[in-house]
């Protein structure tokens, strides 16, 4: 089982042609280095593919998602800007669902 503690999703698109070192270099550029037991989240300009990089603690997995109908909601491309996601949110977010709404950024504070 690979532990993850950690969400991680950077704004600005990849290439999914990336491999594991090339997304290695991405996720230092942007996050400043690969933590154990963090996934890393990348997107492409349609937001309709997926790649997630998980550093377990002794190495690196990468990991891909496609969506054959729909596009990932993914936020604004914001240079050098990365979003914090909990695991309820990224469940949302590979299922192509609003995951903004899902969990404690959901809530309701003002009427």
């Amino acid at each position: 089982m690979i532990r993850i503690d950690t969400i991680w999703l950077a704004t600005e698109p990849m290439d999914m042609r990336a491999g594991t070192d090339t997304a290695l270099a991405r996720v230092v550029s942007v996050f400043g280095a690969a933590k154990p037991h963090c996934a890393y989240l990348f997107a492409n300009r349609r937001a309709n593919r997926m790649k997630v990089l998980v550093h377990d603690g002794v190495g690196i997995w990468l990991a891909a998602r496609r969506l054959n109908q729909g596009k990932f909601h993914w936020p604004g491309i914001r240079h050098g800007s990365e979003v914090e996601l909990d695991a309820e949110q990224l469940q949302a977010l590979v299922l192509g669902l609003p995951w903004q709404r899902v969990g404690a950024a959901g809530a309701i504070t003002v009427l």
